[in-house]
């Protein structure tokens, strides 16, 4: 399990020729940092008596970061298996029309997982993003900075993990799949890059 691998051997792993890992768990990881971030900035809000009135906010969004850490944890490990299945189905023998036949499905049914491996990251990381402008309001001011740092974290996991879904797309053959997925990846990303910069704005003019 990658996830459970110390960062030195994850990052070398990540810089060899080895197919996994490659963006799409790296999105992940980008994502499950902004979500420990956000964590970490509740975390040091709970129990301060200058921030008495908003610990029940504080504890709700607590268990929403962490909820979306541990699933963005689990997403690196979904995108090396969907990477697995499509690599392998590449192999498959295709001497014969029926082993065609059958490589081909095998491929297509690879390819969608591999597609909804990291659109479910973008999904996660979308969510992170909503997440913060509440921090900024109401978070502790010392920490406010990790906010920052968060939510530019979060976009940015967002929008590499849809790379990784658009390299999938022109594989697809399912015409009704491939077009919901483009409308889902606008749906993902409209607002969330003019909402990064309102929250940085917002972090900047507590610094």
């Amino acid at each position: 399990m990658f996830a459970d691998k110390p960062i030195d051997q994850f990052l070398a792993q990540l810089a060899s020729a080895a197919p996994t890992p490659g963006g799409g768990s790296v999105a992940a990881l980008a994502g499950a940092l902004a979500a420990g971030l956000e964590s970490m900035v509740c975390h040091l809000t709970l129990g301060k008596e200058k921030y008495q009135a908003v610990q029940d906010d504080i504890n709700q969004l607590l268990a929403e970061t962490e909820k979306r850490r541990l699933k963005l944890m689990s997403l690196i490990e979904e995108d090396v298996e969907a990477y697995g299945h499509l690599a392998a189905a590449y192999k498959m023998a295709r001497a014969t029309d029926v082993e065609k036949q059958v490589r081909t499905q095998a491929i297509q049914e690879a390819v969608r997982g591999a597609t909804l491996a990291p659109l479910g990251i973008a999904e996660v990381c979308a969510e992170l993003i909503d997440l913060c402008p509440p921090l900024v309001e109401k978070g502790n001011t010392n920490a406010v900075s990790d906010v920052g740092v968060a939510v530019l974290l979060a976009e940015a996991a967002l929008r590499s993990a849809l790379l990784n879904v658009m390299i999938n797309l022109p594989s697809i053959k399912d015409v009704e799949f491939a077009n919901a997925t483009r409308q889902r990846m606008t749906e993902l990303t409209q607002g969330k890059a003019e909402l990064k910069e309102r929250v940085m704005k917002d972090v900047e003019a507590k610094l």
